[in-house]
């Protein structure tokens, strides 16, 4: 069969092919990557995590592209096009060069079964590989030490907060969650946890192994005030004045103060100055990160699908001043776990705009409905067939002062951002 020439007729081939979306293990990653036979000298970091695996990539893209370095960046899923996921020099890959490496993935598996994601991984590292690159930052998928991301060995990795999430796959406690997270870390090298409250079993695998662990509140933090904010570091080290991230939510702190504890462990290798962390901070973008939209009334775009993503949307929320009503585009799918997110937000929550998502994991407006009567929510709830459609409804109803918030999903704020920009132009 020829392999097709477009990048759309690729993702197509890729995702029909491959019975399960997700197959955990590194044998089958491991081998092609080796068939490949590409190999790049730039640092590579690994960055892993429930909440908060974007940002801190974005962040670090950001300071170290602004430190005058090269540096590609693999991340996902994507929101509008699947060019986002590979980036290098900040702007995303060409259609031709995915294809191309499509296709040297494909040559090289044989007979091996790859997913969606795993070949997508190994193009993204054949892309680096042909590039002069001083950094590369790779974003796990889902957990770590399983995932496709950790057949590539990370220079230093960093782990973002430890949440509740992808439960079937990755155990049903933080205990078993932080182990599998902590997977993508390597002996002797260095190892960031931007967790307040590391689970035990990452701090002991990290010991076990002999990995540079370097907790944040122990070996490295902040501090601030309203107008800006300092980071400390256990060596005495200590960088004050800065301005907060251009990404919104107190959050963000955690997730920046282990990107420059991360740079810090690094300095001997790819040194960046404090003019690069604090221009890099400034101008750091993240589509669909408490993103609000300009123009009346207030839109905010915000992927959060699981209970502690909802809870600092909420709060989030909360920090943004008065509006009359809120109304909630909410899509989820449903292995998500909706009763814990609607709990920790349905007090900011006016109108529920509810819409069904598409494919074998979308939850149909219909159920989504009676998981929210479940846990007692009795408020106006409207049922729509797609993001789009809530989204719509929601603007039409809501008054200029009022706030529109469409979260729950990636597939979600991806149609919902679409719309919002399309009306735009």
């Amino acid at each position: 069969m020829q392999f097709p020439d477009s990048l759309s007729g690729c993702l197509e081939l890729l995702e029909s092919r491959h019975a399960t979306q997700i197959q955990l293990g590194l044998e089958r990653v491991s081998r092609v990557r080796d068939a490949l036979g590409v190999r790049s000298d730039a640092v590579v970091i690994t960055v892993g995590g429930t909440n908060g695996k974007g940002s801190t990539c974005a962040m670090l893209e950001a300071i170290l592209l602004a430190a005058g370095y090269r540096v590609g960046c693999y991340t996902s899923p994507h929101l509008l096009r699947y060019n986002e996921r590979v980036r290098i020099d900040g702007r995303e890959v060409e259609d031709r060069i995915l294809v191309d490496a499509f296709r040297a993935v494909e040559e090289a598996r044989g007979h091996t079964s790859l997913t969606y994601f795993e070949q997508g991984t190994l193009a993204a590292w054949w892309v680096f590989c042909r590039e002069p690159l001083d950094v590369v930052i790779l974003e796990v998928g889902l957990g770590g030490r399983l995932d496709a991301v950790n057949a590539i060995d990370p220079d230093c990795a960093i782990v973002t907060g430890i949440a509740m999430d992808h439960m079937d796959w990755l155990g049903d406690t933080r205990e078993k969650i932080g182990l599998e997270k902590a997977g993508i870390f390597r002996a002797g090298r260095p190892a960031i946890c931007a967790d307040p409250m590391a689970p035990a079993t990452l701090v002991d695998h990290a010991r076990a192994i002999g990995a540079e662990l370097k907790l944040v509140g122990q070996d490295f933090g902040h501090s601030g005030d309203r107008t800006q904010w300092a980071w400390w570091s256990k060596g005495g080290v200590r960088r004050g004045g800065l301005a907060y991230p251009a990404l919104r939510g107190a959050n963000q702190l955690l997730n920046a103060s282990a990107v420059l504890m991360a740079l810090e462990t690094l300095r001997q290798r790819i040194p960046v100055s404090m003019q690069a962390v604090r221009q890099g901070l400034m101008l750091v973008e993240l589509p669909g990160r408490f993103q609000v939209l300009p123009g009346k009334p207030s839109v905010v775009l915000d992927v959060a699908h699981n209970p502690q993503a909802a809870g600092v949307l909420s709060e989030n929320l909360s920090n943004m001043g008065f509006f009359p009503e809120t109304w909630a585009v909410l899509g989820m799918l449903a292995d998500k776990d909706v009763e814990g997110v609607v709990r920790l937000i349905e007090d900011r929550v006016d109108h529920w705009m509810l819409v069904s998502l598409p494919g074998a994991r979308g939850l149909s407006a219909e159920r989504l409905a009676e998981r929210l009567r479940s846990v007692g929510v009795r408020g106006d709830i409207q049922l729509f067939a797609e993001p789009v459609e809530g989204y719509e409804a929601a603007r039409q109803s809501a008054g200029e002062g009022d706030r529109i918030v469409a979260f729950g999903s990636f597939l979600t704020v991806a149609d919902v951002l679409a719309a919002a920009r399309a009306a735009r132009h």
